[in-house]
């Protein structure tokens, strides 16, 4: 790009524009990080790091536009002065407990300083623990600026900096590509096209079988907020998480993602008692499929990309029992959901075009039903316990954790949906574990109801490591066939007449 081509207007992705159609209070909306720094750290030298991180970062210098055409403006190098975004607090000899208490106050606090209108998007705070023990520091970004990718950008970015200020050396950071403002602009221009504003009817036929009600109630923003909203977050053990990420997606030929949802389709049916048509969910992405925008590079572009499209996952016709045992059955869920998958356009990412960005396709979407239910695979992710900071198997500027559960949401924030599930990967001491964290509107379901699903989805994970084991397990299924012109049937008794040769 032409310097200077990321500053300026940006006009709303469509995942913007989910967020701010929903109303209600939008400053507190966030994600965030907590990182072990360097007992050593200074605050001069985190002041100047942080300063060149919003310096190469166009997202973090943002601010939104008043007005009934809202947009996102970008400012440039030098409107937020890096003083303003860093706090040092005293934690030295703290217990455990203690610091919990402190980071939970001084979280809310963070997340109370943030004000879309003023440009302040970002937040940190240095818990100081003294010379001879690793810091903790807080990031904040407001969600509008910042997805699960560019995390995996803004903490090595920012330990570099450091280290280079340290040394006394300029920062140079590795160059952005393509910038959030000329991906939007190019979103906007590659939504009017035939092709794309002909996907608006295949969109609108997957969200017209409505689900049956989930629930007491249909969902209502104004009473079902995060501060309402219940949680449960469960941990697959290692052993099976391993299988999950290797074996399986290998075996199926799979990603990771049609596992996780073969899986889910097993449960709900199970939950169900094998009635039914399987669920529309809201599918989360990173959102970031270049080739939507010829030669666009964004490896390492900040900003909020996330995809959002619904999906019908469905078990089908299914011998649960043998499925839930890793038999057969098992293996024909994931080929059938993995299908379903693949029958979405471009990995959805044209839905929040014609639903968000086309003017001519967009009134066809109102009144369709909408999913109760969302799903999310953030991926893997570097991580250790709070509780293992300042050990020797963790090194500075690891991240330990978010703060979400630490007064991190914005209480006012309506829910999405009646019921999310969160999962990701975390790469610890103890090897890969799958955590996964249920939010729900606690006054449609209640906490059995939610952790009957989780336990079922997790037996339903194990069934799947356990069937892949099976050396007849996995095979082709249509989409692996280019131009194919057999169905699933003819491929499974071809690859039958191969194992016997």
């Amino acid at each position: 790009e032409e310097p200077g081509a990321g500053i300026g207007d940006v006009p709303l992705t469509p995942i913007m524009r989910w967020f701010l159609e929903r109303g209600g209070p939008v400053d507190g909306f966030n994600q965030s990080r907590l990182v072990q720094v360097p007992a050593s750290l200074r605050l001069p030298d985190l002041t100047a790091a942080l300063g060149a991180l919003l310096e190469h970062h166009d997202a973090l210098r943002a601010r939104l536009t008043d007005g009934s055409e809202r947009r996102l403006e970008i400012r440039g190098p030098g409107a937020v002065e890096a003083g303003s975004v860093v706090r040092r607090v005293d934690a030295a000899g703290l217990d455990d407990d203690t610091l919990q208490d402190l980071v939970r106050g001084e979280t809310v606090a963070a997340r109370e300083r943030l004000d879309l209108g003023a440009g302040r998007v970002v937040q940190s705070v240095w818990f100081d623990r003294g010379d001879s023990r690793p810091g903790l520091l807080l990031l904040i970004v407001h969600h509008l600026v910042v997805d699960g990718v560019s995390w995996r950008i803004l903490v090595p970015d920012l330990a570099e900096a450091h280290r280079a200020v340290v040394a006394g050396r300029p920062v140079e950071l590795q160059p952005v590509g393509t910038s959030l403002r000329r991906w939007a602009q190019r979103l906007t221009e590659v939504a009017g096209d035939p092709a794309r504003t002909a996907e608006a009817d295949w969109w609108r036929s997957v969200l017209r079988p409505a689900d049956p009600l989930l629930g007491r109630r249909p969902l209502d923003t104004a009473r079902d907020t995060y501060a309402s909203a219940r949680h449960l977050t469960l941990t697959l053990p290692v052993a099976v998480t391993e299988r999950l990420l290797t074996r399986v997606p290998a075996v199926f030929r799979a990603e990771v993602n049609d596992v996780l949802l073969a899986a889910f389709a097993l449960a709900w049916a199970r939950r169900g008692g094998g009635r039914g048509a399987g669920v529309l969910l809201d599918l989360e992405g990173h959102g970031r499929e270049e080739e939507l925008v010829g030669g666009a590079d964004l490896s390492r572009t900040v900003g909020w990309f996330t995809s959002l499209h619904p999906v019908r996952v469905d078990a089908g016709p299914t011998d649960l029992a043998d499925a839930f045992a890793g038999g057969p059955a098992a293996g024909a869920v994931v080929k059938r959901v993995k299908e379903q998958l693949r029958e979405v356009p471009e990995k959805g990412i044209g839905y929040g075009l014609v639903r968000h960005l086309n003017p001519r396709t967009a009134p066809g979407f109102a009144g369709l039903p909408t999913p109760q239910v969302a799903f999310n695979y953030l991926g893997r992710f570097t991580t250790a316990g709070v509780e293992n900071a300042g050990s020797e198997a963790v090194p500075d500027w690891t991240v330990l954790a978010t703060a979400s559960g630490v007064g991190g949401t914005d209480p006012r924030v309506a829910l999405a949906h009646p019921l999310e599930l969160n999962a990701r990967t975390n790469d610890g001491p103890r090897g890969p574990e799958l955590s996964a964290t249920w939010s729900w509107a606690g006054g449609i379901l209640d906490e059995d109801e939610v952790r009957e699903l989780a336990e079922l989805w997790f037996r339903a994970l194990e069934a799947l490591a356990d069937h892949a084991e099976n050396p007849e397990a996995g095979g082709l299924t249509v989409s692996d066939v280019s131009l194919s012109l057999l169905d699933q049937s003819e491929i499974e008794l071809l690859e039958d007449e191969w194992r016997n040769l």
